[in-house]
């Protein structure tokens, strides 16, 4: 199958199909909306990606660029991404943050995650930028809340003692764990509005002419 999964452009006529992808995955949150949408793709066309399999939507990926040294632990989704209009979007920037990435239930671990993961890992090195950051779900969290804090829920599933579909699907992408962020997502209830914050860096990044080298002391770090 995943021979047969396109990874293209978002285009108009793909919006409602997203807007229905997205509430079949995340039925507890808001799709985004068709102005947030036809927003993405004017500020940033080139980060806002969709699988396609046999003339259906089945994954959807959505991103921005910004100086991550503007931002930290402390920002949440509605910060970082202007409210899910990427108002906030900085082409100067060094980091291809990651605001989204939804694939089909009904078609997971046929390889479209990582085809996704894949397109976004390109355009980072096509676009010369340093880093990919994204804050993770952490969706089995509140199977374990009455029993760790988030941290450590997320070190158990680094360690291999509680499986979570999502960090441990990151971490085989080449993802590492970076700290936690509280109060992400409003209505997240799975992960209880908390996120893993991650960060995959571009071995192949060069600095521009009159940029520091990111290991001689930039200030535009994790």
């Amino acid at each position: 199958m995943i021979s047969r999964v396109i990874i293209r452009n978002l285009m108009h006529s793909d919006f409602e199909s997203v807007r229905a992808l997205q509430q079949k995955v995340y039925p507890h949150l808001k799709p985004w909306s068709i102005e947030q949408l036809e927003n993405h793709i004017k500020i940033f066309p080139e980060g806002q990606l969709v699988a396609e399999y046999e003339g259906k939507i089945v994954g959807t990926s959505s991103s921005l660029i910004i100086f991550w040294e503007e931002y930290g632990p402390l920002n949440n989704f509605a910060e970082i991404t202007g409210k899910g209009t990427f108002n906030t979007h900085t082409p100067e920037g060094k980091t291809l943050y990651g605001a989204e990435v939804c694939v089909d239930p009904d078609l997971r671990k046929r390889g479209i995650g990582k085809k996704i993961y894949s397109a976004r890992r390109k355009l980072c090195k096509q676009l010369n930028l340093k880093r990919i950051i994204a804050a993770g779900r952490i969706p089995n969290y509140h199977k374990y809340a009455d029993k760790y804090d988030p941290h450590t829920y997320a070190m158990h599933v680094i360690w291999g003692d509680i499986y979570d579909p999502v960090l441990r699907f990151q971490m085989k992408e080449g993802f590492q764990f970076c700290d936690i962020i509280d109060n992400y997502l409003t209505g997240d209830t799975h992960s209880l509005e908390n996120a893993t914050l991650i960060v995959w860096l571009n071995q192949e990044y060069k600095p521009g002419k009159g940029e520091k080298d990111e290991s001689k002391n930039s200030s535009d770090t994790v």
